[in-house]
Formats: structure tokens, sequence, C-alpha cells
């Protein structure tokens, strides 16, 4: 059953966190300290809708690089339940599709419980000051990229690196529930 990301207030600060990344060692907010834009990205390994976006994924990663856009892919699913989102197949997937970006465990659930995230995928983008300033889906189709007519996420990446503030209008992420742990 698919759930639709909940409404965060535009302007909240984005919460601190260190996680431990795919890629070996422990990834900070504040290591994007310098970065104009930054995303914070829910998804996990598991979930159909997730999936359908990876290779979006991976391609606004490549078409942003060095353009003051970067981004993390954080799972917050409980891995006793969901197997296949466990750190170890998050690696391997990591590795399988050339991540380019770093991909983060929540294993505690708190940087997703502080965002208020609700599904993967689900997507945050904040301002320099690390404020929210977008939170929507990628774009119009969620399950087929061959029918995107509407870029929403670039859309706000774009706006907020010349200066300007996203479209208030925006849609939320349609995606599986975040699997809480009990």
């Amino acid at each position: 059953m698919a759930v639709e990301s909940k409404g965060v207030e535009i302007g909240s600060p984005c919460p601190d966190f260190r996680l431990p990344s795919v890629s070996g060692g422990v990834v900070a907010r504040g290591d994007f300290e310098g970065t104009p834009v930054f995303g914070v990205f829910f998804t996990c390994n598991h979930c159909p809708y997730a999936q359908a976006i990876e290779g979006r994924l991976i391609e606004l990663d490549r078409d942003y690089q060095g353009k003051g856009f970067r981004f993390v892919a954080i799972s917050a699913n409980d891995a006793a339940t969901h197997p296949d989102d466990s750190f170890a197949n998050m690696k391997k997937r990591a590795a399988d599709r050339g991540y380019g970006f770093p991909y983060l465990y929540d294993e505690s659930q708190a940087t997703a419980r502080a965002l208020g995230a609700v599904c993967t995928p689900d997507l945050y983008l904040f301002d320099q000051g690390r404020k929210l300033a977008y939170h929507g889906r990628l774009d119009d189709s969620p399950m087929d990229p061959s029918k995107v007519k509407r870029r929403e996420l670039r859309e706000a990446v774009d706006a907020l690196l010349a200066g300007r503030s996203p479209s208030g209008a925006q849609n939320p992420s349609i995606g599986c529930s975040i699997k809480w742990k009990r």
C-alpha cells in the first residue's frame, strides 16, 4: 500500500546527523557545510517506488557534480523485518549500481523521525542555511521515467542555486511506508 509524504513546514531546520556510510566511515550533516544546496533523501533497497527512481537519483548526482548541490540517501527501515534493507545489502546495492552519493544507514531511525519522514522515497531539500526549502516528489512520474514531463526536484535545486525560492506548490512523494521498529 502506497503512502504519501506528509507536510513538513518550509523553513524547518535540517537536523544534525552522523550516520554510517556504506562506503565506510561516518557521514555528518556538517560534512556538507560549504555546499549551497543539500538534499536528504530517504530510500531503501526493497521498495518498488524507491527502485523506480534509483536511476534518476544516480543521474541527478552526476548532473550536479561540482555545481553546488549534493545529497545523501538514507535507509531507515528495520532490517530485522526487511532483511533486503540490511546494511550489508545496502553496501551491495550501492556497489552494484555505482552510487556516487553517500548511502547512509539510520539504524536508530532518529534522523527519519526528526525530519518527519514517512515513506521511501521521501525527499528533503535544504538551502545554504540548512532550512527546508522543498519537500516533495522527484518528478511527476514516480514509476515510469519515460513519462516524466516535469522534474520538480530539479526545478527546486535550480531555483535555489540561482538564489530564488522554489515554487510553493510542492507535491508529496509517494512510496512504501518506512518500516519502523517496534
